[in-house]
């Protein structure tokens, strides 16, 4: 086996790749695979925090995010 590449360590102070846009395209990319459209904020806040947590393995919150 490989050594896993996510997360992301050590989390970055501030990382320019993790944008709104991203977390857009991701909800297109599941939306296009049937998932139901994403309509509302909270469901966008907990794409983010998914997608945050995957890729550097916290919520943020930890470090005041």
């Amino acid at each position: 086996m490989t050594a896993r590449q996510y997360p992301i360590r050590p989390v970055p102070d501030d990382d320019a790749r993790f944008t709104f846009g991203l977390a857009v395209d991701v909800l297109n990319v599941l939306k296009e695979h049937g998932y139901p459209e994403i309509t509302g904020g909270l469901d966008f806040i907990e794409l983010q925090q998914a997608l945050f947590t995957f890729l550097y393995g916290t919520t943020g919150k930890e470090a005041g995010r």
